[in-house]
């Protein structure tokens, strides 16, 4: 039955209702007969005879304990049995793809009213399909597999690969010739970084973010080496059946013995005729658990060198248990005197350093993406809970400390928003070398400053919510995780220390010989 053949019901009518096993209440503007739920509530049928609730308006009530998600359930969808006379429901559930109207939930570019240099309208028409499919494709499967730690399933990584945003989420390049993007929107040619960034922005809203990782995050900074560096026929053989979705990518760069310090890796690759002899581990390793290729750094006599290596005899994959999901499939990988072909090198032999640095500026600026958006989310939820949140009679912002927290979390957020785009806007106007020559500082920077923001907005958030910021259901869900897991950022793709100090020693070779006070 929908809401509009339901029957009306008047005030006088709904408060007759307010005894033990006849109960009812209106949750904006709805009438829910909860009689019988009553005794099943988690929190015992004594929250429905409470001051305000039994034959009465609950509505303040039920968002001071329940997100709106909860009316949308089935099993408490069909306890509704009419409406209130001469009301109108006032908190519609979201329609997939449509902005939010809250202050700071979106970037500036896509609030009415406002400018910017960076975004053309076919950006703007190309996020609003990218949000729709991520909220309807996307979300529900996020959800699950948060939970359940289970891989994203295949019927949704194929989604991805037709609308080609697997590929997409690589950047520009001529891995998207020939290929339809979202539907016709964006020609191959005119697609740039801030469509990408549009993407990981998408995909950030609407995952956690040890799912953010698990949707093929280990091909976005595994693939690129094979794209730039590797042979035209390890071309045609990966990057087809990769971006189809068909066969998965992971990075094996870490081990235990190194991780920033990429030049004291142990693993090591010895030349055999027309096969490298591969021997090591790595660690730490994201998709590791599902992954049919691993872009792998590997010592050899002449230096450090990258190769490709197919999941096969002498290869081995443990999964590691994290403070985040394993949907990410966290691994540790074995490498027991792998046979490799030569081949599959990744530029040339001992040259494997410009190879990896020049791929983490592309995964660290992708990084940055994600967690500036993750921000974003978790200020929209404050903002909201804040006003819906009544203490002492009055809503949380009444508080100034309140505010004031409120007004650090915006400041932080809007910043790392500005510098982001800037970086990206230089993206859009330099080559891949360019980019590896002046950018590697910069993007250093930009992450270390966006993770230490994404970590001081946890700690914010976490006392804007109280006590259900430090549960992992409820009303504090999404901030619990994010308090629990924001400090991935700060270590994936370069600790934050390691990357402030990168850019400062970039910074200081350009240092003008002249240069005085």
């Amino acid at each position: 039955m929908t809401t509009s053949a339901m029957k009306e019901f008047t005030l006088e009518e709904i408060a007759q209702h307010n005894t033990e096993g006849d109960v009812w209440i209106i949750i904006d503007a709805k009438v829910y007969d909860v009689s019988k739920f009553a005794n099943l509530h988690p929190g015992s049928a004594n929250v429905f005879y409470a001051d305000g609730v039994a034959g009465k308006d609950a509505t303040q009530v039920f968002f001071g304990l329940h997100r709106h998600e909860v009316l949308l359930r089935p099993q408490y969808k069909r306890l509704q049995i009419g409406t209130v006379a001469g009301q109108q429901e006032q908190i519609k559930p979201p329609t997939p793809g449509e902005l939010s109207r809250v202050p700071y939930a979106e970037p500036t570019w896509l609030c009415k009213g406002y400018y910017s240099p960076y975004y053309s309208d076919n950006h703007r028409q190309f996020q609003t399909a990218v949000r729709e499919f991520f909220t309807t494709v996307v979300q529900p499967e996020s959800l699950k597999c948060e939970e359940n730690g289970k891989r994203i399933s295949q019927e949704v990584v194929d989604k991805m690969s037709e609308t080609n945003i697997i590929a997409m989420r690589l950047g520009p390049g001529k891995h998207l010739q020939g290929r339809t993007l979202m539907g016709g929107i964006v020609k191959p040619e005119e697609f740039d970084y801030f469509h990408e960034a549009i993407i990981h922005a998408e995909l950030a809203r609407v995952s956690s973010r040890a799912v953010v990782d698990g949707l093929l995050a280990g091909l976005v900074i595994g693939l690129p080496p094979v794209l730039n560096y590797g042979s035209p026929e390890l071309y045609a053989k990966v990057v087809p059946e990769t971006l189809a979705g068909k066969k998965y990518v992971a990075l094996a760069i870490s081990e235990a013995f190194a991780g920033s310090d990429v030049s004291g890796l142990q693993t090591t690759a010895v030349r055999d005729g027309d096969y490298w002899i591969v021997t090591g581990t790595k660690k730490w390793i994201t998709n590791g658990t599902f992954a049919d290729y691993f872009t792998t750094g590997c010592k050899t006599e002449t230096g450090f060198t990258v190769m490709l290596i197919e999941r096969g005899p002498g290869v081995s994959t443990k999964p590691i248990k994290t403070a985040y999901s394993s949907v990410a499939g966290t691994a540790f990988v074995s490498f027991d005197k792998v046979r490799v072909p030569v081949g599959n090198t990744l530029g040339k032999i001992g040259n494997g350093m410009q190879v990896i640095l020049s791929n983490f500026n592309h995964e660290r600026w992708m990084v940055t993406a994600t967690s500036i958006s993750a921000q974003r989310f978790i200020v929209e939820e404050c903002l909201k809970w804040s006003t819906q949140r009544v203490v002492f009679g009055k809503p949380l912002t009444s508080l100034a400390v309140i505010r004031a927290k409120l007004a650090s979390m915006i400041s932080r957020v809007e910043a790392c928003q500005n510098w982001f785009e800037s970086t990206t806007y230089q993206m859009n106007n330099m080559n891949y070398s360019q980019q590896a020559d002046k950018l590697a500082g910069p993007i250093g920077l930009l992450k270390q400053f966006v993770s230490r923001s994404g970590r001081e907005t946890a700690e914010d958030a976490t006392q804007v919510f109280g006590g259900r910021a430090l549960t992992v259901t409820g009303m504090g869900k999404f901030i619990e995780n994010y308090h629990r897991t924001s400090g991935f950022d700060a270590i994936l793709a370069g600790a934050e220390d390691v990357l402030g100090d990168l850019g400062v020693r970039q910074a200081l070779k350009k240092m003008p010989r002249d240069a005085r006070l």
